[in-house]
């Protein structure tokens, strides 16, 4: 028990920031490095055609387990890292985080996935309450410029304003694809107050400076695959806490994004049954 009560202070600490961080320029270089490699490596497979998700990689045994899974109503996650030339990329004063996950969607249409991607005025709704506010600020064909307030919650509560440029692509009859970019992260100090503000981006707790997302799908088995690759940037943790900090911080992303799979799936099938 004190290992624990230890931990929640540890974190609180970190979470109020004993100092405000802030976001210097190396750390981003190295952040739009890692993105533009990603960047590339995406669109090579996705022209090439073949092995659209994850699992197809896998060895044969091992590829039938997961499409098991993923029939059972699993998501099926994984950790990945790009590498430079085949080195790391170092990233000072942040922290990259970068995972992928799977979730099929029985019964369902490539449109019936893709009417829901694209509601973005009923997100707080679908994904609620991790999705707090949500409204398209413009669109233009398929793309899309959306507003939306995260609030998450573990030990403490955060608020994120953030805006997001969205294009979809239509790759045949039976597959798709998007790419979003947060261009914007704002942290909001006392949100639903009189005195709410945003915080100067780059200068705040450092919970979430940036975001990439890359979202794939296809109609198949009688059902949607769906597959999020999202990389994202957070704040160093500083060298005495890390050891305490440092597997709850980067748990989060990959918990975050295995809810967002579980919701999606369950707002299509909500949408289609309204229908």
């Amino acid at each position: 028990m004190l290992i624990v009560a230890m931990l929640f202070a540890a974190l609180r600490d970190f979470a109020e920031g004993l100092e405000p961080a802030k976001l210097h320029a190396n750390t981003l270089e190295a952040f739009d490095r890692y993105v533009k490699l990603t960047e590339a490596r995406n669109e090579k497979e996705l022209r090439g055609g073949t092995n659209l998700l994850w699992i197809d990689e896998l060895p044969e045994a091992e590829r039938a387990e997961a499409y098991a899974a993923l029939k059972r109503g699993e998501v099926k996650m994984k950790k990945l890292e790009t590498l430079d030339a085949g080195g790391a990329i170092a990233c000072p004063g942040g922290i990259i985080h970068h995972w992928v996950g799977v979730v099929f969607v029985p019964g369902a249409k490539l449109d019936n996935v893709l009417g829901m991607l694209r509601d973005y005025d009923q997100h707080w709704v679908y994904f609620g309450p991790d999705v707090e506010q949500s409204k398209i600020e413009s669109r233009n064909g398929e793309h899309f410029r959306v507003f939306l307030r995260f609030r998450r919650h573990k030990v403490i509560t955060v608020v994120l304003d953030t805006e997001h440029e969205i294009n979809y692509y239509l790759d045949g009859p039976e597959r798709a694809h998007s790419r979003s970019s947060a261009v914007r992260i704002a942290e909001v100090e006392n949100p639903g107050k009189r005195d709410e503000r945003e915080k100067p981006p780059g200068q705040d707790g450092g919970f979430l400076w940036r975001m990439e997302t890359w979202w794939r799908m296809e109609e198949r088995d009688s059902g949607v695959y769906v597959e999020s690759e999202v990389v994202s940037l957070t704040r160093d943790i500083p060298v005495v806490l890390r050891w305490m900090i440092e597997p709850f911080v980067t748990s989060i992303p990959r918990e975050t994004l295995a809810a967002t799979l579980l919701a999606t799936r369950k707002a299509v099938h909500t949408r289609m049954a309204a229908r």
